[in-house]
């Protein structure tokens, strides 16, 4: 048996339940005689227009442009201090790692995926679990930063999510049952898979469900893939490391860059650069735009040149697999700076352009038909390891501030330790950003922090870290790591900012009711003025909050929900920053709160 799905059947009280556990082959015929309703099968026009839509939450960012931005206005600056919980639901048996996932609602049914590859359906009137399904997972997965899961996708009659054995999985959306599986790659060899899937139209193929892969610290070739939504076909594959060849319709197609061109030797062949956050879909030039991780290993002196495409956005045809444009953020990277983060589609004064916030610490904003660069501006403090950004795009390298060769040192075993800024876990890492159209804010989750690093020597061999570095992270200040900040995208102005003792790990959320809504480890889901940083709400939720809210409406009323539970890579790498917060307690719950319309008279 694969899995086990579990279905919850409820009375007319709502309250006492019968949990039957089922195996997929018998689930079928159960849920035939469970009955017949059906959803509303999601359309591509549906997603299109879901930035927009106020009913329902059908993808991750809450549109193809990703920004996070919802036009509800009943929750507002005036009315968010009536904001009170409606429900919560409890992950049960969920074993208590980072829950760092976004919630999709459609037609009364929310989908929400745990850390350990779970999907649930929850009827969001009541909170109460419809059905789940729990990837049987293999032991020993080799996972870089915690067993997590970043959401859902919707299309048809179907919900599709990625587990942490590195496959993609499509179920039936009212039953749970697996309609396909398809592995994308060798777990042995550290491939896996955390991120949301991107559906996107396409002419030639109909609607694709593109997938990116993690497993960059352990040598693999990252790699973006598009597959048939009906049946998981897979229809090609782009490969983001120059040298490694791509495919079309099961025949290799082109190869990625000029092989040797910006790779010394061999080394193309385990250099890193998974795509592992998924990425986000401009419907007016027609491309995807993914991020590139870190180039492998991390010890750059072993792989001279600019190390193409790790670290970098790429934009790729859903037609062909082919890349049209790339733009590099951190060449020949030796700080484990992933170019992962998400790319945000929005216009600037006339310009079709893109925003991206990256881990090097500088916040770019680029021309999204060709990739040109536009602007570049820092939005976290002290950065040392570049002294700016060139009129080009290029950082202005610190060689005060790259890590030393290994093999020159006293011992031949480590390099000379320097001091970086930021810390390799970013500036801002994976949680998104969000932009809106009313403020022409960016609202930037970051952290301030640096690193003590050193090179190690390292040579590749399958299954194992291939990292050839140490480091030591630290606090840059005495009072707060995190801090929310309003950027401009004009003129780079961090207009106000907001700070947090501990880092924060969650996504934003903004809305045409004036609000940022964001979640911190202390466990409380908060409630800002957009236009000034002023908090006017907020909620503790019994465990650190690294999930994305998302709000809808539902009968006449608005609801805003998050999933909190306290994890990821902050604890497993965060050193000494990570010892100062031991105390956060753990969990996997979804909180969903809406305004309280009574209050009882004295």
């Amino acid at each position: 048996m694969d899995e086990i799905i579990v279905s919850y059947k409820f009375g007319r009280t709502g309250g006492a339940f019968v949990r039957t556990l089922m195996c997929a082959s018998a689930f079928a015929l159960a849920m035939t005689m469970a009955g017949t309703a059906k959803a509303g099968d999601v359309t591509i026009d549906d997603l299109a227009n879901d930035a927009g839509s106020t009913n329902n939450v059908l993808m991750n960012g809450l549109g193809w442009n990703a920004q996070r931005f919802s036009p509800l206005t009943e929750i507002s600056t005036k009315t968010v201090d009536r904001l009170v919980p409606a429900w919560a639901m409890s992950f049960g048996g969920e074993k208590m790692r980072g829950q760092e996932t976004q919630p999709l609602v459609e037609d009364g049914v929310m989908y929400v995926t745990g850390s350990y590859s779970r999907m649930f359906a929850i009827d969001t009137k009541t909170g109460a679990r419809l059905w789940e399904y729990d990837a049987r997972l293999p032991e020993g997965l080799l996972t870089c930063c915690d067993v997590i899961n970043r959401g859902a996708a919707l299309f048809g009659d179907k919900v599709y999510f990625m587990t942490l054995d590195a496959k993609v999985v499509a179920l039936n959306k009212k039953t749970g049952k697996v309609v396909w599986s398809k592995q994308i790659d060798d777990p042995k060899a550290g491939h896996t898979a955390t991120a949301a899937p991107l559906i996107v139209p396409s002419k030639a193929f109909g609607p694709l469900i593109v997938t990116g892969v993690s497993g960059s610290e352990f040598g693999i070739v990252g790699r973006v893939e598009a597959r048939k939504v009906d049946d998981g076909e897979l229809v090609w594959t782009r490969p983001t490391i120059e040298g490694n060849v791509g495919s079309l319709n099961g025949q290799p197609s082109t190869m990625t860059g000029k092989q040797n061109e910006t790779w010394p030797g061999d080394l193309w062949k385990t250099g890193g650069g998974a795509p592992w956050l998924g990425g986000t879909y401009d419907p007016d030039t027609k491309l995807i735009f993914m991020g590139v991780g870190n180039p492998g290993p991390w010890n750059s002196y072993v792989r001279p040149g600019d190390n193409k495409w790790g670290c970098s956005r790429i934009a790729i045809d859903p037609e062909t697999g082919e890349i049209k444009w790339g733009f590099q953020t951190t060449p020949h990277d030796g700080w484990d700076y992933d170019g992962t983060n998400e790319v945000v589609s929005f216009d600037l004064n006339g310009t079709k352009a893109a925003a991206t916030a990256d881990r090097n610490g500088f916040f770019y904003v680029l021309n999204r038909e060709n990739g040109n660069f536009i602007s570049a501006f820092p939005f976290v403090e002290q950065i040392n390891w570049a002294k700016g950004i060139d009129k080009a795009g290029r950082p202005i390298y610190d060689p005060a501030h790259r890590p030393g060769d290994p093999a020159k040192s006293a011992d031949g075993k480590k390099g000379d330790m320097i001091w970086a800024v930021p810390a390799f876990l970013g500036g801002k890492n994976w949680m998104p950003m969000a932009y809106s159209p009313d403020t022409k804010l960016f609202y930037i989750p970051s952290n301030e922090w640096g690193m003590d690093l050193w090179n190690e020597p390292i040579t590749y061999k399958k299954g194992a870290a291939y990292l050839g570095a140490g480091f030591t992270i630290k606090p840059i200040f005495a009072d707060h790591i995190g801090s929310l900040k309003a950027l401009d995208p004009s003129t780079g102005k961090i207009v106000w900012q907001v700070n947090n003792k501990a880092p924060l790990w969650g996504g934003v959320l903004t809305t045409a009711g004036g609000l940022v809504f964001y979640g911190t480890p202390e466990g409380y889901l908060k409630a800002l003025d957009a236009k000034t940083g002023q908090e006017l709400w907020s909620f503790n939720t019994g465990s650190g909050i690294v999930g994305s809210p998302i709000t809808w409406e539902q009968d006449g009323e608005q609801y805003v929900s998050v999933v909190s539970g306290w994890g990821g890579a902050v604890p497993l790498w965060g050193g000494e920053v990570a010892k100062s917060f031991q105390g956060i307690p753990q969990g996997a719950m979804t909180w969903t709160f809406k305004l309280l319309k009574k209050v009882a008279s004295n």
